[in-house]
């Protein structure tokens, strides 16, 4: 296992057929040739994911969403030209050029332009997307950081790519087009209500929905090993066993540690996932976490930990 900057070493590793871990402004991603099937099982197989749940393909530039979309609607336009780079993924119509296998079989491809300056820079010198899930085992908390990946993956991958910690932290919103409706297939670091103010139109959850369709949708997931409860500001709780804690929303004398340093939204994205991997370390049996405000990345927040908390 190699851990470096050097975006040529990783670009040569790529090339090779190979998996690296890539760093993305969302989480780092388990990456390869979006557009090779027998790549595209590889990364199946170390995530341990199913098959039916397809993967992000990640390009470097917009234009070249031309080469993997048909019948790309005005609405995807419009979010395109306001936030890529960035946190968001479009469900849009795939070309032939994309294989079955990265759809799961769908006629739709999940696409995104990411944000990291490293990770643009790297697509920009490949002559295909990337294929990029979170870098760990199916339904476990995602990495934000090189070493997260290293921790679960370091013995099947050659290399990372260290881009620093990731800037917000949970994985990027999903959009969907139907007829003429905008569908939210996952919430993540685009807000909805953003989303919205710019298209100008109501938006239709469907991220809540039993079929699972798009990365993120499975009832339980982002989840570490401890015992998640998710509990409201200012709910009493009692807890079962001797070996809990309580994690707040913002800093508490009373707390074990805070989600949010300053109680924004941004510092809680940012800082969620690292806290639920270090909790997976601790002697502590139960942790129970208050929810964030219904603000901002609060709800993306939520969701996170809703989904950590399901039973299995």
């Amino acid at each position: 296992m190699v851990i470096s900057q050097n975006i040529e070493l990783a670009k040569k590793i790529l090339d090779s057929g190979e998996l690296i871990g890539l760093p993305t402004e969302t989480v780092y991603g388990l990456a390869g040739n979006a557009l090779d099937p027998n790549v595209i099982l590889n990364i199946y197989e170390i995530k341990k994911r199913p098959f039916f749940n397809p993967l992000i393909a990640h390009i470097g530039e917009k234009v070249q969403i031309n080469n993997l979309c048909i019948n790309i609607p005005d609405a995807a336009h419009i979010l395109i030209n306001e936030f890529w780079p960035g946190p968001l993924t479009l469900i849009l119509e795939k070309s032939e050029i994309v294989p079955h296998l990265l759809t799961s079989g769908s006629n739709k491809i999940a696409v995104r332009l990411p944000s990291h300056p490293m990770a643009i820079k790297l697509l920009q010198s490949l002559k295909y997307p990337l294929a990029a899930p979170s870098a760990n085992p199916f339904q476990y908390v995602s990495p934000t950081c090189a070493q997260h990946v290293i921790d679960q993956l370091g013995k099947s991958i050659p290399f990372v790519l260290d881009g620093g910690p990731c800037s917000i932290g949970i994985e990027s919103t999903i959009i969907g087009f139907n007829n003429n409706e905008v569908e939210v297939y996952r919430l993540g670091g685009i807000p909805v209500k953003a989303i919205e103010k710019i298209l100008k139109t109501k938006t239709k959850p469907i991220f809540m929905d039993k079929k699972l369709t798009y990365p993120g949708q499975g009832k339980k997931h982002y989840s570490p090993q401890k015992n998640i409860f998710c509990i409201s500001h200012g709910e009493s709780f009692k807890a079962e066993k001797s070996k809990s804690i309580f994690i707040s929303w913002k800093p508490d004398s009373k707390s074990y540690d805070s989600i949010s340093l300053d109680g924004s939204t941004r510092s809680g994205a940012s800082r969620l996932f690292s806290i639920l991997r270090r909790l997976d370390t601790t002697e502590f049996e139960e942790i129970y976490i208050e929810r964030a405000p219904n603000t901002g990345l609060g709800p993306a927040i939520n969701d996170r930990l809703t989904r950590a908390s399901h039973p299995s």
